[in-house]
């Protein structure tokens, strides 16, 4: 069985796009293919149209009893997509995750028990990763020996490679992780000179660390996102299909193999290569080719506003901090802005799905802070944005303007 995780700390870049329909893929090929989603939004069983409210249990469920010394077979929780593809959905109740499993010995390898133990039932896993660094995450990259990470073709998502490469190669060090790190350029469009720019710079910069199948803009995959069907199911003979039949193609092909190999050998150095190749590539775009293309601007109250975000925002100059714990009692914010005592900082519950906010007026400056829910601390799991602290842990950090 290969394990295929999808990463990026971006959002926007299509990532649950990809891990949907590269396990569409697989399966058309007739692989017995799972698809895991680790993200708390659980955009993969919208993405496939199940039934949020005939979801009992997720991977959530899983996770937790395995952590705990009660395994559970994933097979309990799975949806049968179609033939050969299977999905283990996720919840809100994800979100809890690693506050639920503060203080559990090797919490970090819960993923990879669950998935050990179906090894001969399956070809191929694909897991959809949440857009933050934190234990789900952590989990997902100790279960695979792939990593995939989509990249848009826009000067910002180029920063984001970067750290996002940064932060595997961090992850790698903490658990001395063998693993296989390919960049894959999706939703490109090659009739925008931006985008054929920065795909070519992508490829003299990545050489092999890089696929060579480009996932093209297609309308067809968003229509196919709207109606929660997979490409290969709404439409087999378009554009987009054909490229995630590639891409399937080139992930069972002899080249990755060979490359993996290669990686397994040496992964520190593979990895450092890797993300200096991603801040060269960087530092050689002029600031003139930054490419933002915004909806038009529709007047929002601060509330509607506020509904609209989870992670921490600057809204009406003061930064707003929003988190989702469905199952806290309590959960505050410690930082170098008020002397890392949560007591100062108590975030406060606004809806009965467990969404927690608090608005702080800070002056400007770069601030790292944690998380610190029903007394154990962790990292913003809806930041991007985190660096190593001396305890070995991940600080978010926030820039105030």
């Amino acid at each position: 069985m290969r394990t295929v995780a999808v990463i990026n700390q971006k959002g926007g870049c299509g990532k649950t796009t990809v891990s949907i329909n590269l396990a569409s893929a697989l399966a058309a090929k007739g692989y017995c293919t799972l698809l895991v989603d680790m993200d708390p939004q659980s955009h993969c069983a919208v993405g496939l149209a199940v039934p949020e409210k005939q979801l009992e249990h997720s991977i959530y469920d899983v996770l937790i009893r395995t952590g705990r010394g009660r395994p559970t077979r994933i097979s309990e929780i799975l949806w049968q997509i179609c033939d050969r593809f299977e999905l283990a959905p996720s919840s809100i109740d994800l979100a809890a995750f690693e506050q639920q499993m503060a203080g559990i010995v090797d919490r970090e390898n819960c993923l990879k028990k669950v998935l050990d133990a179906v090894s001969e039932e399956y070809d191929y896993v694909v897991i959809d990763c949440p857009p933050s660094v934190g234990l789900l995450t952590f989990n997902a990259l100790r279960a695979s020996g792939d990593v995939v990470v989509p990249v848009e073709m826009g000067y910002f998502s180029l920063h984001g490679l970067s750290k996002q490469l940064d932060t595997l190669n961090v992850l790698c060090r903490q658990c001395d992780q063998k693993i296989n790190v390919m960049v894959l350029a999706s939703m490109y469009d090659s009739h925008t000179k931006m985008d054929r720019e920065i795909l070519a710079k992508l490829k003299i910069n990545f050489a092999d660390r890089m696929f060579k199948t480009v996932v093209n803009f297609d309308t067809k995959l968003k229509e196919a996102a709207s109606l929660g069907q997979s490409i290969s199911e709404y439409d087999p003979s378009c554009k987009g299909f054909n490229d995630f039949l590639n891409l399937a193609d080139e992930l069972m092909g002899t080249d990755t193999q060979v490359y993996r190999a290669e990686m397994f050998n040496s992964p520190q150095t593979k990895l450092d290569d890797i993300s200096a190749s991603a801040k060269e590539l960087l530092a050689t775009l002029k600031p003139e080719q930054q490419k933002q293309v915004e909806e038009p601007a529709v007047a929002q109250t601060l509330d509607e506003k506020l509904a609209d975000f989870y992670g921490v925002h600057q809204i009406n100059g003061k930064a707003v901090f929003s988190t989702l714990y469905p199952r806290a009692q309590t959960v505050q914010v410690a930082g170098d802005f008020n002397g890392w005592n949560p007591k100062q900082a108590e975030m406060q519950k606004v809806s009965e799905n467990g969404k927690w906010q608090l608005q702080l007026p800070l002056e400007k400056g770069a601030y790292r802070y944690r998380l610190v829910v029903d007394g154990q601390w962790q990292q913003d799991p809806n930041n991007e944005l985190a660096e190593m602290n001396p305890f070995g842990e991940m600080n978010s950090v926030m820039y105030v303007e």
